[in-house]
């Protein structure tokens, strides 16, 4: 299991969860991998991909320690079970559940949910968050983020996602972001390896 002191150190060393939204169990080692090797930490596996939990556990297994595995897209109490028992130590989902969350952090896994207004970000922390996902990112913008920040509690990691590549952070960091959640721009079904490495690259600079 997992506990935040994990997660603080994954994100400090890589403030960015790779999204692998598609991937197939057949694949996803030799994905994450490459994820890996360019510096990548944080791994999400959506579980809107085939077979998610086979995936989730097989990458766990062969990351280890080089990086965190999780799920994203989790939407209630018993996917969260599956993903702990498959070895995933992140949940990520894109709403604020605070079932959800406490269940997440009483299997000892790190919270990643999603959020758009302060009442929802305040509501998740309560419950119990490790860090706050901005989503859908397109529908906000920087000074969205820029004035939520300003209210949130000092330290609050907020991580932005939906839309990012590696040519519009700059602005989202500006505003207050700590982190980014990388889906299309990273891995997409069908990508090449060749490919999925060079963007990695990009990303991590």
């Amino acid at each position: 299991m997992t506990t935040s002191r994990d997660f603080a150190t994954a994100f400090a060393r890589c403030p960015l969860v790779a999204i692998l939204r598609g991937v197939h169990p057949d694949e996803v080692v030799q994905v994450g991998m490459v994820l890996v090797e360019a510096g990548f930490t944080l791994i999400e596996v959506p579980l809107n991909s085939p077979e998610p939990i086979r995936s989730i556990g097989l990458l766990a297994e062969a990351v280890g320690d080089r990086a965190m595995v999780g799920a994203g897209t989790v939407l209630n109490v018993e996917e969260v079970e599956a993903v702990a028992g498959a070895g995933g130590r992140i949940i990520v989902s894109p709403n604020v559940n605070t079932e959800v969350i406490r269940a997440t952090r009483a299997q000892g896994l790190t919270s990643l949910p999603g959020y758009f207004t302060p009442s929802e970000a305040f509501a998740a922390l309560a419950a119990g968050a490790d860090a706050l996902k901005l989503f859908p990112a397109e529908a906000a913008s920087p000074s969205v983020l820029k004035a939520q920040s300003a209210v949130l509690p000092k330290g609050t990691r907020k991580l932005v996602v939906g839309g990012i590549s590696s040519d519009n952070m700059q602005p989202w960091r500006d505003a207050g972001a700590d982190g980014f959640g990388i889906g299309s721009a990273l891995y997409k079904s069908g990508k090449t390896i060749e490919a999925i490495r060079d963007d990695a690259k990009r990303f991590i600079g």
